[in-house]
């Protein structure tokens, strides 16, 4: 079959895509930005990309004619606090005409299980795209999920820093709600089998895992499974903005992430029954399990996608393909360089800069400024990155968006989501005569960039000489 695979970049979408193509299919990626698509060659070269956005004007000839199914796998949750829904929404029907101009059979939509009369406006949004495409020329089908539990997935990361950094958590009574956690193993294999069952086609369906738990239970068995105890006190006074700022400060979540979710974790989310997992003949896996097989995938260094490399993780919600171009004039400069005695084993250790490794020196003082980031609504150095070793484009690397990953001309460039009075490139570059060129660039929004740039002038001048010389010299 020929598949139209939309949200490909996105957490569920880099997992579906394999498991279609290990299935023989044909499939067609639509993306935003194709330089983001964030696959090796060898997948590359069995895929056709296309360049689509759903919020934009609809085009004629942007997606292939002979599509025969295609996987609605977009949402805007993370991108606003007050107009998200009406985003999904213009997107649902940018993806209806599209279809119109397909010969489209089947489209299977991932949603949130909505079983209550009250929804969070997460959940109406999610429902109201659902009852969009059913207005569409094709057959629809919907799976809705709870919280999906996976190396990267955005519920799992929550969960994994409250309990890692907080053995002892005073908590809003939402925790005490319950819901049905899914593996992420156990979506893919719903998504991958409702695809071409005519049985399925004009229905929605509740999935879940084995488990029907509390929040806070989660958090007791997430413990459990890693071996430690944590002790949670659950209080009635908490606000849900209070929650929200609970969850931005102590977790990697951005704050417009954690203010909806906090909107939809007062509501409970379990599955009305198991229809779909017994006509498809699945088995799911218990919660423990499916943390479990997301820790093999970590601790294998085999994470294929984290929603922290989205763009709504951090503060910029633009094409960043405008600042590639690193500006020359106007801006203010640190330039360091240095002789390399193995360009080679040097590139690999740029390759492998930030989250676990850091960043060669200082990394007190770069935490310190991830704080205060922090504290002052920005992303922090929370985000980490997803693989130690490989970077891609788009990809997030702890304050930093990666906007250029070239290996093979030995560059790398990324670009700040810190909150600054201005904007800042890092750059990485080992020329033909293998000099490393580390060059920090300051474009200052008026006197007060001005201001801030010279204010840490003296950091730079330890901070960036250190980087540069142990990226030369480091060892595994």
């Amino acid at each position: 079959m020929k598949i139209l695979l939309t949200g490909a970049n996105g957490y569920i979408g880099m997992r579906l895509l394999p498991r279609l193509l290990d299935l023989g299919h044909e499939v067609v990626c639509a993306v935003r930005d194709q330089k983001r698509l964030s696959v090796d060659e060898d997948i590359l070269s069995r895929i056709e990309v296309v360049e689509v956005d759903f919020l934009k004007e609809v085009k004629a000839d942007l997606i292939p004619k002979d599509i025969d199914a295609a996987y609605y796998l977009i949402h805007s949750m993370s991108s606003s606090t007050q107009d998200f829904d009406e985003k999904e929404a213009l997107s649902a029907e940018s993806f209806n005409a599209y279809m119109e101009q397909c010969e489209v059979e089947q489209v299977i939509y991932l949603s949130g299980i909505v079983n209550e009369e009250e929804l969070s406006k997460h959940l109406k949004s999610r429902k109201n795209v659902e009852n969009i495409l059913y207005q569409g020329s094709f057959h629809l089908t919907v799976l809705r999920a709870g919280i999906i539990v996976g190396s990267g997935s955005s519920s799992f990361e929550i969960i994994r820093d409250l309990c890692e950094k907080l053995p002892v958590m005073i908590t809003p009574k939402w925790v005490l709600t319950r819901t049905q956690p899914i593996g992420i193993r156990d979506v893919i294999n719903f998504l991958s089998g409702v695809l071409g069952r005519k049985d399925t086609y004009d229905n929605s369906f509740d999935i879940g895992g084995k488990d029907i738990l509390t929040y806070k239970e989660m958090l007791h068995q997430y413990a459990k499974a890693r071996g430690f105890k944590n002790w949670i006190l659950t209080v009635p006074v908490m606000t849900p903005k209070l929650s929200s700022y609970w969850l931005y400060f102590v977790t990697s979540t951005s704050y417009k992430l954690a203010v909806n979710l906090v909107d939809s974790m007062k509501m409970e989310v379990v599955a009305r029954d198991n229809q779909l997992q017994e006509l498809l003949d699945l088995e799911t896996h218990t919660y423990m399990e499916a943390i479990d097989m997301a820790f093999k995938k970590i601790e294998q260094n085999l994470v294929i996608s984290s929603w922290k490399d989205s763009m709504v993780s951090g503060r910029f919600q633009k094409n960043l393909e405008k600042y590639i171009q690193v500006p020359k004039y106007g801006v203010l400069k640190d330039e360091q360089k240095l002789k390399v005695d193995d360009a080679d084993r040097v590139l690999e250790n740029i390759w492998k800069i930030g989250g676990e490794q850091g960043w060669y020196y200082g990394n007190w003082l770069w935490k310190i400024r991830g704080f205060i980031d922090k504290l002052t609504g920005g992303v922090g150095l929370r985000r980490g990155r997803t693989h130690p070793d490989k970077i891609y484009p788009g990809d997030s690397l702890d304050f930093w968006r990666v906007l250029l990953a070239d290996k093979e001309g030995k560059r790398l460039l990324l670009f700040a989501e810190m909150r600054l009075p201005g904007e800042a490139w890092l750059e990485f570059r080992i020329d033909k005569d293998d000099i490393l060129h580390q060059t920090a660039t300051f474009r200052p929004k008026g006197l007060r960039g001005r201001l801030y740039w010279y204010s840490i002038v003296p950091f730079h001048y330890f901070i960036f000489g250190g980087m540069i010389r142990n990226i030369a010299k480091a060892k595994d």
